[in-house]
């Protein structure tokens, strides 16, 4: 399609589980990850005028490079028995980041595309040149059932979602019937529903100290779906984020009162920036593992048949660590040290560790934890490790134990786990919720 300044192409980046549709337009630098909220179609997002006036002006300094998720617009669809999580997402973001040849870029979070660049910004630094948030949350402070259900009956047959999310345009007959459209052509109204349900969901409340990147926070004083707080909040717990309240009351910025004065707040912090820092830390899902009764294991066996099963053991772990995407960080005899750059893929590691393990007559205990990692001279550590280690530590009798961090960013996998109690963690502060996996879809 033909836009006054650039033609934009719809393209495909392959992904094992789905291809991943984006868009490239725009010839300045820094790259721009553009990540809308969860209803998206990068065509009929052209058909608006407000909104293509509004991508057209972020081109102007920047290389826009936006893409709707698996499950949404034209990209491949997911499954309703099992929602995307954040974190794949947040790889649909780094395949097409890679796709288009994209080292590094500033990410831009609208809405509900906040919390996924807050945790790509965390996990990804060195990928990040910065971050800005628009009318975004960590977490939606209450969540309401029954603005779920209205939400639901209403999807693609009337814009009355409109009076509460964008009422400076609730009543332009041109926008509504756009909007209409926009949505039937984003998701059916059955994934709509349950994608809402899990946005309310989302708590990346522990992601935020983790960020490192320089973080601009835009905010509408007046805005009633994504309430002023939120955003009050981000600038709180994000260290050194640059904090701006506008005027209005609308969630989308494109056309939110005065939409230019959004895009002055993005271009200025984005053309402005300094270099970053170079980063020594990152946010990661650590894995932990060991083998119960290890020692009565060897007494009973003898050391020849021992070592036999050991050596079975580390090579089963080691298989699964590399399917799902970890990095080996260190064995430590009988268990391993494993690092992920997403919490689902370190659970699903765990999980399916401790059931081949099982096969050969071990059993063995899993404990995860997301957090900041540090390295010094290319070695991880930090408080990070050490409640990991103590969460299996929790897990005597064997099985998959997850620190509430962990539970929270993997709303949405259909994973389930049940209640732990709280407990205190040896050498770390207060107490922590653990919960153990119990079903994995």
């Amino acid at each position: 399609m033909r836009h006054e300044r650039f033609e934009v192409e719809t393209r495909y980046a392959r992904h094992p589980e789905g291809d991943v549709a984006y868009q490239v337009f725009g010839q300045s630098q820094p790259d721009l990850l553009f990540i809308p909220n969860w209803l998206t179609n990068a065509d009929v997002m052209w058909d608006e005028p407000s909104l293509a006036a509004y991508l057209q002006r972020l081109a102007t300094f920047s290389r826009v490079i936006c893409f709707d998720r698996r499950g949404t617009g034209v990209s491949d669809p997911v499954m309703l028995s099992s929602l995307p999580t954040l974190d794949s997402w947040m790889d649909d973001a780094r395949v097409v980041m890679d796709t288009v040849g994209s080292t590094r870029a500033a990410l831009l979070g609208d809405t509900e595309g906040g919390p996924l660049a807050m945790l790509f910004a965390a996990t990804y630094p060195e990928r990040t040149a910065a971050l800005v948030l628009v009318n975004s949350f960590a977490r939606w402070a209450r969540a309401d059932e029954k603005l779920v259900e209205r939400y639901a009956q209403n999807w693609g047959v009337t814009a009355e979602i409109l009076d509460l999310t964008a009422p400076s345009v609730a009543s332009n007959t041109a926008f509504r019937r756009w909007f209409q459209r926009y949505q039937r052509l984003a998701m059916p109204r059955g994934a709509a529903a349950a994608m809402y349900r899990w946005v309310t969901q989302l708590d990346v409340r522990s992601v935020l100290p983790a960020i490192r990147v320089p973080t601009l926070v835009l905010h509408r004083r007046g805005n009633r779906h994504h309430r002023v707080a939120f955003g009050r909040y981000l600038a709180e717990h994000i260290a050194g984020a640059r904090y701006v309240e506008l005027d209005g009351a609308d969630s989308f910025p494109f056309h939110a009162g005065d939409p230019t004065l959004v895009l002055d707040q993005v271009e200025q912090f984005l053309t402005g920036m300094r270099a970053s820092p170079a980063l020594d830390r990152t946010l990661a899902t650590v894995l932990m593992t060991d083998i119960v009764d290890s020692t009565g294991c060897a007494a009973r066996l003898g050391d020849h048949r021992w070592l036999e099963l050991r050596a079975a053991h580390d090579r089963l772990a080691r298989e699964q660590i590399a399917r799902y995407r970890g990095r080996e960080v260190d064995a430590t005899g009988d268990g391993f040290l494993a690092l992920f750059d997403g919490p689902t893929r370190a659970v699903t590691c765990a999980a399916e560790t401790t059931q081949r393990v099982r096969a050969l007559g071990l059993e063995i205990r899993a404990g995860l934890h997301t957090g900041e990692v540090e390295f010094v001279d290319g070695k991880p550590g930090g408080i990070a490790l050490h409640i990991a280690s103590r969460v299996m530590v929790a897990a005597a009798n064997g099985g998959v134990y997850a620190s509430s961090t962990v539970h929270d960013l993997v709303v949405g996998s259909g994973m389930e786990f049940a209640e732990r109690g709280r407990h205190k963690l040896k050498g770390v502060p207060g107490e922590w919720a653990l919960f153990e996996l119990v079903h994995l879809p």
